[in-house]
């Protein structure tokens, strides 16, 4: 079995809490079997999966596989094409280079329903949509990336992992998916 999971902000990818005020997995009722394969940072939300077969873990994490995962990130400033190069062609991040990316302004910019808690907000700061898909999997990746390029994120959506989208699922619902569906994985 795989489950779809949208998972909100402020929730651990975990079942066992870690002391934080973070909720963590136990409280949306998945069956007992099931782990997360992979993670989102708990401000973080969207497309989790979870499993109860172990070898789904090798196939979507394993360094040398380079399955793509699709973010949406909420950024300060529009991006230059020069910042979205700088996305695309590799960030050196403690030490060693990001693989290369795929970075774009989405446009026309996503309407995306309002997150709780709700994300700061700067009246004379705008904030773009920007589209980033990667290759692996480091700790707050896509944050620092776009950090790095002087437009911190400050909301942070996993749309998709290889070609199977979060879609319409909505924030903190769960569905388990079809045998079709696994293709797109």
């Amino acid at each position: 079995m795989i489950l779809a999971f949208h998972k909100p902000c402020g929730v651990l990818s975990q079942f066992t809490p870690d002391g934080s005020p973070n909720r963590s997995l136990a409280e949306f009722g998945f069956p007992s079997s099931v782990y997360p394969i992979g993670r989102l940072d708990a401000d973080s939300e969207g497309l989790l999966l979870l499993s109860d077969e172990p070898h789904w873990n090798a196939r979507l994490l394993a360094p040398g596989r380079h399955v793509t995962k699709t973010y949406w990130a909420l950024v300060e400033r529009s991006p230059s094409a020069e910042a979205l190069a700088q996305l695309e062609s590799g960030i050196l991040l403690e030490g060693k280079l990001t693989l290369p990316a795929q970075a774009r302004i989405l446009d026309p910019q996503p309407v995306v329903p309002p997150r709780d808690p709700p994300v700061r907000i700067r009246k004379s700061v705008s904030d773009f949509w920007i589209e980033l898909k990667i290759h692996e999997g480091r700790n707050r990746q896509v944050r620092k990336m776009t950090a790095a390029v002087g437009h911190p994120t400050i909301r942070l959506l996993r749309v998709a992992i290889g070609d199977f989208c979060l879609g319409d699922l909505a924030c903190g619902e769960s569905r388990e998916i079809s045998p079709d569906e696994r293709l797109k994985l």
